[in-house]
């Protein structure tokens, strides 16, 4: 599986931006997408989750509310729509796939499969 993040840029504090991470190869269906953060000097971040077939979402506390994340399986893509950006939002955006498991979701040593990462900069 390979995972190419997008949609990543510079952004004023308050405004929207849209990510996404497009998937290769087959069974798209049976994965769990999640989106993880990592921004320069701190560990890595678990942003939000949707899970595999019907696409139950989950979202860290700091995100809730202002993000939406969403899957297109006949286009294999996942979208993360952020708004109401905060400057701490900063960070490098990545996505990851697993298989068809729910729990330990916010784990990042779970994912099998890594995109390469997009750069979010909200600035004031």
């Amino acid at each position: 599986v390979q995972l190419q993040a997008s949609g990543g840029g510079l952004v004023q504090a308050g405004g929207s931006r849209r990510l996404s991470c497009s998937a290769s190869g087959r069974g798209f269906i049976n994965y769990t997408v999640a989106w993880f953060r990592q921004a320069p000097g701190k560990e890595r971040e678990f942003v939000s989750a949707v899970k595999y077939g019907v696409g139950t979402t989950y979202y860290d506390d700091i995100v809730k509310g202002r993000f939406t994340i969403s899957r297109d399986n006949d286009k294999k893509t996942v979208y993360l729509q952020m708004n109401s950006l905060k400057l701490e939002d900063t960070a490098v955006y990545s996505c990851a796939v697993r298989g068809v498991v729910w729990d330990t979701k916010t784990d990042p040593s779970k994912y099998m499969y890594w995109g390469q990462g997009t750069q979010v900069t909200v600035s004031s």
